[in-house]
């Protein structure tokens, strides 16, 4: 088939290369020209694992190219995808302004029937405003042009987003028009053949199921992060407690795990519009605003863990911080957990080293001449003359450091787990010290392991 993109940025971009990989003939759009030609040249502007070759393979083969022009984007494709951002505005509500423009464009130069596909993650209506936004177009061109509209909101992790796409658990596709359901199943079902996940609705109930998803998600992270904080309280371990709790069918283990908040440029946006949303038709997302309250406490926690280990003042201290990204295989660091900890310490005049394997650059800009941060190229270099190290990502180069090496390079033998991923005694064993999230001080690696039970001998 042949398809056009309009957005190259992070759902744009894996949405253009995964479907020329299946075949398709792909023209992906974007406004700024500079980007564009990058891309042509193969340098892919953010990180997601396998992105790089994949685009490289297909400009090559001749199946995705990339334009700066709209018409020739429109003349391309019978499917149109509007991948554009949707950033927050002040009130926490989605700017769809990139979303209409990227309308007005297509309706500009359409000249035969076209399928206009939302892809971008936008507020329940919107599908109906792309509408009217191409209606008006045509009428003040004085032609009358065939199209449907649908939504097909994306439902990709960061990290993992090519593998997302190329089998998704579900594909969910608002439509109201038969032409528009037979020629959206005949572009999803090569990546659909031995199962059968297709969901068709109606538009504005598509448009819902993203953000209730998230928002879902969301909740679970922050309801786990507060049974967290209740379980250290009661000499609990949540560790223990997600076991037992996602053994059960009903809840299942995936997003349980308690850590120092979530972030990213999905879920605090989307639970924000979603609030919007409700107080738009005046109903108050309880449960929604909790999950956004418990989530922005719970960044605050890792400042006050290093106050147990070091002291009420910060002053004078310097911290390792690994992990910058706000989840792993990313270098997305909008809202992490990692910038308020950063904050936070740099305020209170502390000294931060810093380590990520991908987010490096963008830390660099976002501190920008700030003497107080170092970004270092290891990670036991940035625990180089720190007196704690502080764990905020689970990066798989930090799930099984050498903790001898820590015990011996930290100057208070003080780590800070973020994200739960130590057995205390193995720390302890190392002669560190270990605070983690939602476990008692008694198995926190404040004191020695105990030693091994003597059973009496048979008689």
């Amino acid at each position: 088939m042949k398809v056009s993109v309009f957005g190259a940025g992070y759902v744009g971009l894996v949405t253009a290369a995964c479907l020329a990989e299946m075949g398709n003939s792909v023209c992906c759009v974007d406004v700024d020209a500079d980007r564009v030609q990058y891309l042509r040249q193969g340098i892919i502007p953010i990180h997601e694992p396998g992105l790089d070759q994949l685009v490289q393979r297909n400009v090559a083969s001749g199946r995705l190219s990339f334009s700066s022009a709209a018409a020739e984007a429109v003349a391309h494709g019978t499917i149109l995808f509007i991948a554009v951002g949707t950033p927050a505005d002040e009130d926490g509500s989605a700017d769809i302004s990139h979303v209409m423009a990227a309308a007005r464009s297509i309706g500009q130069y359409m000249s035969e029937y076209k399928v206009v596909v939302n892809k971008s993650t936008v507020p329940v209506g919107t599908a109906d405003a792309v509408d009217s936004v191409l209606r008006d177009a045509l009428h003040e061109r004085g032609v009358i042009v065939p199209f449907s509209v649908v939504s097909n909101p994306e439902f990709l992790k960061e990290g993992a987003a090519i593998g997302d796409f190329m089998r998704p658990d579900r594909v969910v596709l608002g439509c109201s028009s038969e032409q528009a359901e037979f020629i959206m199943r005949g572009l999803y079902a090569p990546f659909l053949r031995n199962r059968e996940r297709i969901q068709v609705m109606d538009v504005r109930s598509a448009e819902l199921t993203k953000y209730v998803a998230n928002a879902m998600l969301a909740q679970r992270i922050s309801f786990m992060n507060e049974m967290a904080g209740l379980a250290e309280r009661l000499g609990a371990d949540i560790e223990k407690v997600r076991i037992g709790v996602g053994s059960d069918e009903r809840i299942g283990p995936h997003f349980l795990y308690a850590g120092c908040g979530w972030g990213g440029s999905c879920f605090p946006k989307d639970v924000r519009a979603l609030v919007s949303m409700g107080a738009d038709k005046g109903l108050e997302m309880g449960m929604v605003q909790a999950s956004i309250a418990v989530n922005e406490r719970q960044k605050h926690r890792l400042i006050e863990m290093l106050r147990e280990a070091l002291g009420p003042s910060l002053k004078g201290m310097t911290v390792a911080v690994w992990g910058l990204a706000f989840k792993p295989e990313t270098d997305d660091m909008r809202e992490a957990p990692s910038r308020v900890l950063i904050d936070q310490l740099l305020a209170e005049g502390a000294m931060v080293r810093a380590y990520d394997p991908v987010a490096i650059n963008n830390a660099a800009r976002i501190w920008d001449g700030h003497s107080g941060l170092q970004l270092l190229p290891t990670a036991l270099k940035a625990c180089e003359g720190a007196d704690a190290l502080v764990v905020v990502t689970e990066w798989r180069e930090f799930r099984s450091p050498v903790f001898e090496d820590l015990a011996q390079t930290l100057t208070q033998r003080v780590v800070i787990d973020g994200r739960n991923l130590y057995r205390s005694e193995e720390l302890a064993a190392a002669g560190l010290r270990h605070w983690s999230i939602g476990r008692p001080a008694s198995t926190a690696g404040h004191s020695a392991p105990a030693a091994q039970v003597q059973w009496p001998a048979a008689a």
